[in-house]
């Protein structure tokens, strides 16, 4: 069930969109489902919601949602092995605490959005005489932006979106992006000796090493659409992301070492010595067209082009291995990548 609520005297319970979303939520102009740069509650998110409206297009959203399902990227212990350790929850305490500042006129819409979450880590160890850091309180802010009936045509539309986190990071990387979590994409490579080359890019809310307190991660990011109608059977539209996520320095000691030494990164591809760059910051870009016709009324087929780039800034080389995507164990330069994707759609409303 995608939504599933109830609505009276301003009241909102039950699962539906997110009040920190936008109001186009993931899809400014696109059909895609991976935009980053805010959030994408199309599967909806439980809720107690109150909305004030102060009248002329103005209300204000006050909202306690549970982040169990959708909403947390990690706290990641680092002393249990792996390039970025393994996340680590230790149930949650807490739901996220919303604010949503919604203004919706006839020139078109803005808001402003804030949210408050806490990451709740485990031990550090496998039981509670190990210890376990305190609760770090991640946040997320975002303003949104609509424009309607701009010159350029009957119906068309400018939306665009900013947003900030520390320690909330699936506010700007969201759930359905595929650049979600732990991810490794592979590519080729024109080193002589080396089978391919993989970008990595890994995001959670948190990290933590041995005897050591949360380091929350920081990103910020944008998306945006152009949407133009050519007639009344055919429109256009023009979209893109952008999402950089940054460690602070006890993070980055704790996962690359110090001075080309240690680290969980380099200790997973057996010492890193071939590891000439280690940092786990990265930066994802994304740009697409859609159009869309619709010969008749309730009826549209569409096509979604995305390009999306990693920049990811590690270097060198290293020896690993995929076998969800059948990649073998063997030398793999570090390097950017890219992707392209389509998407052929056929909508019918009854």
């Amino acid at each position: 069930v995608y939504y599933a609520f109830i609505q009276f005297a301003g009241f909102t319970m039950g699962k539906a969109v997110s009040q920190f979303a936008a109001p186009w939520n993931g899809y400014p102009g696109n059909n895609y489902d991976a935009l980053v740069g805010g959030v994408n509650t199309t599967n909806g998110i439980n809720q107690f919601t109150y909305t004030a409206q102060f009248g002329n297009g103005v209300s204000l959203a006050l909202s306690a949602q549970d982040q169990v399902a959708y909403m947390q990227a990690g706290v990641n212990n680092l002393g249990v092995g792996g390039a970025y350790g393994s996340s680590d929850y230790a149930g949650t305490i807490a739901p996220d605490f919303v604010a949503a500042l919604k203004v919706d006129q006839a020139w078109g819409i803005f808001q402003a959005s804030v949210a408050a979450h806490d990451n709740h880590a485990a031990y550090y160890g496998g039981s509670e005489l190990t210890g376990h850091p305190d609760d770090k309180w991640g946040w997320a802010g975002a303003l949104a932006l609509s424009i309607k009936n701009i010159p350029t045509g009957p119906g068309d539309t400018i939306n665009i979106q900013g947003v900030y986190t520390d320690g909330a990071t699936r506010y700007n990387i969201q759930e359905l992006a595929s650049q979600a979590g732990a991810i490794a994409i592979f590519g080729g490579s024109s080193l002589p000796g080396v089978y391919g080359s993989v970008g990595f890019g890994t995001a959670p809310d948190t990290v933590f090493g041995p005897g050591g307190q949360q380091q929350s991660i920081k990103t910020w990011g944008m998306r945006g659409a152009y949407t133009h109608n050519w007639d009344p059977y055919w429109n256009t539209s023009l979209y893109g992301a952008f999402a950089a996520v940054s460690y602070n320095d006890t993070a980055k000691s704790l996962i690359c070492g110090v001075g080309g030494v240690g680290g969980t990164f380099r200790a997973a591809f057996a010492g890193g010595a071939g590891v000439t760059a280690c940092n786990p910051d990265y930066n994802i870009a994304q740009i697409g067209v859609i159009t869309r016709w619709t010969p008749v009324k309730n009826l549209t087929f569409s096509a979604d082009v995305t390009y999306s780039h990693l920049d990811q800034k590690y270097a060198g080389i290293i020896t690993t291995s995929s076998t969800a995507i059948g990649k073998p164990t063997a030398t793999y330069e570090l390097k950017d990548q890219d992707t392209v994707q389509m998407l052929f759609r056929a909508q019918r409303n009854w």
